[in-house]
């Protein structure tokens, strides 16, 4: 069951993410000169949607380092993803956020603007560039490597919510080639606790 967020977390929510907004748009727009990690060459985007759990992070101040998360993207008639973020703490119970994705470079499709659908939106600047970079995905559309054009935020996604151990440490190396620090990584908590890699 999802659990209603109290006025003082929901605040702390939205000052997070409006900060976390914020530093990546002026760190765009500051750092125009330096060179933008690269995205895999083009992404099928019916195929992207479904549900793809979080792997590993980069630390971000609107989520903690011991809450797990997954996100169900599904296909809009506009050309669209809806995004629904679902995290869960540590004691089991959720919190939650819808929004949508729009694809800002088709056909290619790898790069997307995602905006959440809150009150709080129209203060969240967006760069131009987008804030979701599709940087790698297999063949299969299995795992994934998403993060913003400036490297602060990084994701390692998969439809399950484990995955071999060379996989991981496959997509780490291909993480740091990319120019990410991979050493900072924050994993997923329930492999941590339970050993699944």
């Amino acid at each position: 069951m999802h659990q209603k967020m109290t006025q003082k977390s929901l605040f702390m929510v939205v000052a997070a993410i409006v900060t976390a907004n914020i530093s990546l748009f002026y760190s765009s727009c500051s750092s125009s000169q330096q060179q933008r990690p690269a995205t895999d060459e083009s992404v099928v985007i019916s195929r992207y949607a479904g549900r793809w759990y979080e792997i590993a992070r980069l630390p971000m101040p609107f989520q903690k380092a011991d809450e797990a998360a997954f996100a169900e993207y599904s296909s809009l008639p506009n050309g669209r993803l809806s995004v629904h973020n679902i995290a869960i703490r540590a004691d089991g119970s959720l919190h939650d956020i819808h929004g949508y994705a729009e694809v800002l470079n088709p056909p290619e499709n790898t790069k997307l603007s995602v905006h959440f659908r809150t009150w709080f939106a129209p203060f969240i600047p967006v760069p131009k560039e987008g804030n979701y970079w599709i940087l790698y995905l297999d063949d299969n559309y299995q795992e994934a490597i998403v993060g913003t054009p400036n490297r602060k935020y990084l994701w390692i996604l998969a439809r399950t919510p484990k995955i071999p151990a060379y996989k991981l440490e496959d997509l780490l190396q291909r993480a740091g080639k990319l120019g990410f620090d991979e050493s900072k990584m924050i994993f997923d908590p329930r492999i941590i606790t339970k050993g699944m890699f």
